[in-house]
């Protein structure tokens, strides 16, 4: 089972290199509000069932992918048989 995780930052925290983007898009002409930069992370699971895989993605994230202070995540599981899965509700430890 594939899972790919977004992390960006959250709403609020500073993003050197969103800001980096947006002014470049800018001053090459793009119309652009705002822009954040943040990374994918792609695993390859040696799990069947998309609960449990779920369960150990979320704590990988909560571990060692994402800071939880400062960053935000979204999880998405790619099952084979029954498609992708795809959890749209940003994670962050605050709530």
């Amino acid at each position: 089972m594939k899972a790919t995780v977004l992390v960006r930052p959250k709403q609020g925290i500073l993003d050197p290199q969103g800001q980096a983007v947006e002014s470049s898009l800018r001053h090459l002409g793009f119309s652009v509000g705002e822009a954040r930069v943040g990374r994918v992370v792609e695993l390859e699971l040696e799990l069947a069932d998309p609960d449990e895989a779920r369960a150990q993605v979320e704590r990988m994230c909560e571990q060692l992918l994402a800071n939880p202070l400062i960053e935000s995540y979204e999880i998405e599981l790619d099952v084979a048989a029954s498609g992708a899965i795809r959890d749209a509700a940003a994670r962050d430890s605050t709530t």
